[in-house]
């Protein structure tokens, strides 16, 4: 295949009977798409989580029945639903027999297997869909390629074997029909369904095309692009039509929610470059995300992340000490924790914590048993509801005057913590979540409008 692209659709691009349709079309007008890839249809992973959780049987038998109207009210649409009625009957049976076992014992293997039914059935109906319009399309449990860890709701994948895997089970069949999979799903070497964690879709989309060596990954989602920042947030926000690889990987890492945070990695790896659009509204253009840009400007965009955790450790230790920072980093390895961004004193070390990536409801990160291990090595303080900004941009940390166009803004709001310098190509700040709306607002004003 001398061009060759993978498509990824996002919950709401495959909601309903209408959204798979029109990501039909978008998938049918280009006729390089040779590999589609689907989230689950939009609330549907949300209703699986929360079933996953072990509810009492009234919440669950409610929780149930609306996924089974999801399901059904796009079925139902279908010209000729028998065709695979028995088999998502077959699904909604398991879902129901592991929601069962949930509410006597849950866990996160558990919750991996319940949740990826939500893949199996979107891309079960969007082949119908497409066989209806005569297209040869043909479903592929992604689970035969995506091996992984088994660390469930937060699963690596093993690039080496899905690239041997792939080129074995895969590339054949894309030369025979347009094949539609599922993304954030994979299998562990036991055979045990795992998740790549929320928004592993986009990750899944752009290692198989690593794998296949695609000469694109587009992204169809509900805008058609990436702003300069939410425009939910701030609607004079503006569409960036062409930014670099580092530029979006910033963004995503500090929340911008258009794509993944990891995403981007074998797509950078392998040079591969990245196109994200509307399938509400394929004319409406994109942002095509690639190695690099000409000109790019001091400030490019602005991201918000919230449901961040400061952690702040106090210890005279430090003082003149050797090894503190690293008993603290060893503490944390151990209990697989990711350190977001940290600032240093003589006394003390402050650090966050992203809590917005795992499946798992409850997943603090701050266990008790993690907390008792700090204790015993220096004082701990805990502060939640606090959200991150970052301004993203080009050689920050080397332009005159950045912090006087930045600072001066921030005047009127309370500012916990600075990060600057370590990247030229962000400056991050924690502040409480409650003023981090008006905080990216202003700065968005002064910086880009």
């Amino acid at each position: 295949m001398t061009s060759f692209v993978v498509a990824k659709f996002g919950g709401t691009s495959v909601a309903d009977y209408a959204a798979m349709n029109r990501s039909a079309d978008v998938v049918l007008a280009d006729p390089n798409t040779r590999l589609v890839v689907l989230s689950a249809s939009a609330g549907v992973t949300n209703l699986l989580v929360s079933l996953s959780e072990g509810l009492e049987a009234t919440e669950r038998f409610v929780k149930l029945d609306a996924l089974r109207k999801i399901q059904f009210d796009i079925l139902e649409c279908l010209q000729n639903p028998n065709v695979i009625r028995e088999e998502i009957e077959r699904l909604l049976e398991n879902i129901t027999t592991l929601a069962e076992a949930a509410s006597l014992a849950n866990s996160t293997a558990l919750t991996d297997e319940l949740v990826s039914h939500g893949e199996l059935m979107s891309t079960l109906l969007f082949v119908e869909i497409m066989r209806e319009r005569n297209v040869p399309a043909q479903w592929f449990d992604v689970r035969k390629v995506m091996r992984t860890s088994d660390r469930f709701g937060r699963a690596e994948p093993d690039i080496e074997a899905l690239a041997e895997l792939t080129s074995q089970q895969l590339a054949p069949r894309l030369e025979e029909s347009i094949v539609v999979t599922q993304g954030f799903i994979g299998s562990e070497a036991k055979g045990r369904t795992t998740t790549l964690g929320r928004g592993g879709s986009d990750y899944t989309a752009a290692l198989l095309g690593e794998a296949l060596h695609a000469t694109r990954v587009d992204i169809w989602t509900d805008v058609p692009g990436i702003y300069t920042t939410d425009p939910r947030v701030v609607s004079t926000a503006k569409r960036i039509d062409v930014i670099a690889f580092e530029e979006a990987a910033e963004m995503a890492t500090f929340g911008a929610k258009v794509l993944h945070p990891a995403t981007l990695l074998p797509a950078v790896r392998s040079d591969i470059p990245v196109f994200v659009g509307s399938s509400k509204e394929p004319k409406a253009g994109g942002t095509m995300v690639c190695k690099r840009t000409e000109s790019p400007p001091l400030f490019r965009a602005l991201a918000l992340r919230r449901k961040q955790t400061l952690v702040t450790l106090h210890s005279h230790n430090m003082l003149h000490s050797r090894g503190f920072l690293a008993e603290v980093f060893g503490i944390l390895a151990r209990h697989n924790i990711s350190v977001d961004l940290i600032t240093t004193s003589e006394v003390s070390i402050a650090l966050t914590l992203d809590t917005t990536g795992s499946t798992s409801k409850g997943d603090t990160l701050l266990t008790q048993s993690l907390l008792i291990e700090l204790s015993e090595l220096c004082r701990v303080e805990v502060e939640e509801d606090l959200a991150l900004v970052a301004i993203i941009g080009n050689k920050l940390s080397r332009a005159c005057g950045v912090g006087k166009e930045v600072f001066g803004v921030l005047d009127p709001f309370s500012i916990r913590m600075i990060c600057y310098g370590a990247s030229s190509y962000n400056l991050c700040f924690l502040v409480p979540a409650d003023q981090a709306e008006q905080v990216v607002q202003k700065l968005h004003q002064n910086l880009f409008e």
